[in-house]
């Protein structure tokens, strides 16, 4: 099936803008990513490209990575199926790993895997994938995130026994050693260099286990959300004191061997930490999203990464300028999967700003800059709903239910505003910090089906 046929299937999200070279763009990637889903009875069932093109695979941190774009492409189906081949292929016999990379024939791929004593593995992998399903769940709602039995014990045997295999100092932190070669890596950094712990992997694991701990209570577990939350708050207390470099005023990118810290700039063990939220404390933050800014990304897979943590963190200007640069048709190696699933994700969950709480809540904030006036995203899959939202500025917003039960919105705004205007009439407002430490305003508004409505911000 050609990607023009999938088009014409269903209504695919559409994106306009003030920017025609960013409208392109986004067709440009909506295409090229349906171009890649299979949905013709492959023996490992609806999967999507996700690693080298050409090589029919998928590799699963790829597909943590592609999950959000495909959400926005309707391709959850797709992502959960991959999620769940993943996560039963777990297995004391591979040290609890799973495999790295598996191809449409549901068997892994024979570039990265022997057999169990010799394959491809890096160890923040684990972690990322139950990150990535807390993430799908609070997009789509679909409880099977919360209680399929395969998916269950993934959760449970990476939390548990992967960690007590791979951390051979009882730390509590995973590791590499020298001897385990290919299979073990402890960073998604393959530069050869081969540290005891990466940052983006004690950084993975933080995020790993404070998705478990929610995944658990929305089980009802109290006490496994309390002990897997104090774990996870422990690391990120232990990444912002011991891995901060005072003196270069950034942080350490990996602990050597020898556990002394690499100080030079280390790729994903530098920016991964911001993309999996582990650093809370501003002046340290604002510090790390510089060094990431300066320091840039050493391939595309790595650029993939840069508008997520940037607009995460309020970082427009520069998200926007690396949201650019992925839509440039002279992008090398543009063909690569990442690169338009990305490029969808970004756009809908960071310049549109665009989030989902799992039930029946979705949340707004406009992060448009004076570059780009405005952005409309339509036909959007959400909580089994479809809805537009649009944006001018980044002080008026209107939110459409086109399909699916009423939705609760949290359309939130930059600065502190005491009263928002709710379709002409002055409202009171709630007040928060975002994840980057700035106040944003707030209003909670009901949107039925069939229903918009507008919030802006006074005398805008």
């Amino acid at each position: 099936m050609t990607a023009n046929e999938k088009l014409k299937m269903n209504q695919q999200v559409t994106f306009s803008s003030s920017e025609a070279v960013l409208d392109a763009g986004f067709q440009w990637a909506v295409a090229q990513a349906l171009a890649y889903s299979h949905s013709g009875g492959d023996p490992v069932g609806l999967w999507y490209e996700a690693a080298l093109p050409g090589r029919g695979a998928f590799c699963i941190r790829d597909v943590a990575h592609h999950s959000a774009g495909a959400s926005v492409l309707g391709l959850s189906s797709h992502t959960k199926n991959m999620f769940i081949r993943f996560a039963e292929n777990i297995s004391a016999s591979r040290d609890w790993c799973t495999y790295w990379e598996m191809t449409g024939d549901n068997l892994p791929a024979s570039v990265d895997y022997t057999d169990d004593n010799d394959f491809w593995y890096n160890l923040p992998a684990n972690f990322d994938l139950i990150d990535a399903c807390y993430k799908q769940w609070l997009w789509t709602g679909d409880a099977d995130y919360l209680r399929h039995p395969v998916l269950t014990q993934f959760y449970r045997h990476s939390c548990e026994d992967y960690v007590l295999t791979w951390d051979k100092d009882g730390d509590g932190i995973v590791e590499h050693l020298p001897e385990y070669g290919r299979r073990g890596i402890a960073s998604y950094n393959e530069d050869g260099l081969q540290p005891l712990v990466g940052g983006d992997l004690l950084a993975a694991q933080f995020a790993g286990f404070r998705a478990y701990a929610e995944l658990l209570a929305l089980n009802g577990d109290s006490r496994g959300f309390a002990s897997y939350s104090a774990r996870a708050e422990s690391f990120r207390l232990l990444y912002e004191k011991d891995w901060w470099n005072g003196e270069s005023d950034r942080f350490y990118g990996a602990l050597l061997q020898d556990r002394t810290y690499y100080e030079r700039y280390y790729q994903e063990g530098n920016y991964l930490p911001l993309y999996f939220g582990i650093v809370r404390e501003k002046t340290k933050l604002r510090s790390a999203l510089s060094d990431v800014a300066r320091n840039g990304a050493a391939n595309v897979e790595a650029k993939t990464y840069m508008p997520d943590i940037f607009y995460r963190y309020g970082n427009n200007e520069d998200a926007y300028r690396e949201l650019l640069e992925l839509v440039d048709p002279k992008l090398d190696r543009r063909e690569y999967p990442e690169v338009s699933f990305c490029v969808v994700g970004a756009i809908a969950t960071g310049l549109m700003g665009l989030s989902a709480d799992g039930d029946d809540g979705v949340a707004t904030v406009s992060r448009l800059t004076n570059r780009l006036p405005f952005a409309r995203l339509r036909f959007v899959p959400v909580l089994n709903r479809v809805i537009d939202v649009e944006h001018d500025g980044t002080t008026e917003t209107r939110l459409t239910v086109r399909r699916g039960k009423s939705i609760k919105w949290t359309a939130a705004f930059p600065g502190t505003h005491s009263h928002l205007v709710l379709n002409g009439t002055p409202t009171a407002t709630q007040i928060e910090i975002d994840a980057g430490g700035k106040m944003v305003s707030y209003l909670l508004v009901d949107v039925g089906e069939g229903q918009s409505h507008s919030v802006r911000v006074a005398g805008a």
